[in-house]
């Protein structure tokens, strides 16, 4: 299985065991991670069965005035930024992310803002064989979980858990 960690973590993978099928032919990913697995898997020539969306990040239906905030909070007050958006992340538990914490770049948040789930480019995916389920908390406190299920459930196979969060827990 190969995994892409979400932004300014590492390690996370096994917070996600009943969620990701033990299989060499398995892609997953958590939040940032998850647009950096879709990429992968869209761009290899290695066989895929099962792609494994996480939380996906998703924004594209945020104001360009959230993205602004975003970056300038990330930015100017690095270390408040960073502890709210692992309390947000662990939300509605009171999960301990700080083992998992590794230091994200103001250009890897930028990235993840700013990306855009193309329709097509999924359909392809999925015309290629490769399965994609994609997994969200309700009470997401990162993304818009209710515009992010609008979304990929049109697409794939999707899940929404009725009282998790970002983390799934």
């Amino acid at each position: 299985m190969r995994y892409f960690n979400g932004f300014c973590l590492f390690g996370e993978e096994i917070l996600f065991d009943e969620y990701i099928p033990k299989s060499d032919f398995c892609v997953a990913g958590f939040s940032m991670g998850a647009i950096d697995a879709f990429e992968w898997v869209y761009n290899t020539k290695t066989r895929v069965d099962r792609l494994i969306l996480i939380s996906p990040a998703f924004f594209q239906t945020q104001k360009s005035s959230y993205k602004r905030l975003q970056l300038h909070h990330f930015k100017n007050l690095p270390t408040l930024y960073i502890n709210t958006f692992l309390k947000n992340v662990a939300y509605p538990s009171d999960f301990e992310l700080k083992n998992f914490y590794k230091e994200g770049t103001l250009s890897q948040l930028d990235g993840l803002l700013s990306y855009v789930w193309d329709k097509e480019k999924i359909q392809e995916v999925i015309s290629q064989g490769v399965i994609i389920e994609v997994f969200i908390g309700k009470v997401d406190k990162i993304i818009d979980a209710s515009s992010a299920n609008d979304f990929f459930s049109k697409l794939t196979t999707t899940y929404l858990f009725n009282h998790k969060g970002h983390l799934l827990h």
